[in-house]
């Protein structure tokens, strides 16, 4: 098991997480000793055993592991990773749609994984780095597609069909997660 100790000034009490790599992150009060957390661990071990169990069905089963939560960390970490990501997959999407935009943001959304305004900005949740690479390229496609039609209605739809043909699909999965 490749367990990673932290110790934390702010954290009150040990904790044992199960990070989306399959990884295992132990923080622990700063006026604990590590031998301390290490016990700790150790007592825990048939817990971790089982979450690890579980976290590894739930990816093989969504194909993906889980994401992480929102938030501002998050968002400071992988900011400049998601923005290469994004502009990657535009300029390659884009040689068959030939649109234009003008600035693309990187955001921590709770609830969006993307937006197109009507001044043709682009704004993405940094969470997209953590997405299979089908559903990145399909929520791309959607994006790109609102610089031609500002809505979802059926022409919409039938321009993002003309690269996603399996695009119902992956939206109901990217809805799921």
């Amino acid at each position: 098991m490749n367990i990673v100790y932290k110790q934390s000034i702010k954290a009150k009490q040990l904790r044992i997480s199960i990070k989306s790599d399959l990884s295992i992150v132990v923080t622990y009060p700063s006026r604990v000793n590590i031998a301390i957390a290490e016990k700790f661990v150790n007592e825990k071990r048939a817990w971790i055993e089982n979450s690890l169990n579980k976290m590894k069905i739930r990816v093989e089963k969504r194909g993906i592991s889980t994401l992480p939560k929102s938030s501002k960390k998050g968002l400071v970490e992988n900011k400049e990773e998601a923005l290469k990501l994004v502009n990657k997959k535009l300029l390659f999407w884009n040689n068959y749609y030939n649109l234009t935009w003008k600035n693309v943001s990187i955001k921590n959304t709770k609830t969006r994984w993307g937006s197109c305004s009507k001044k043709g900005n682009f704004n993405f949740n940094y969470r997209i780095i953590f997405l299979p690479e089908i559903l990145a390229d399909y929520l791309i496609v959607h994006e790109l597609c609102h610089l031609k039609e500002m809505n979802h209605s059926s022409k919409f739809w039938e321009l993002v069909e003309q690269t996603i043909p399996d695009y119902k699909k992956l939206r109901r999965e990217l809805k799921n997660i």
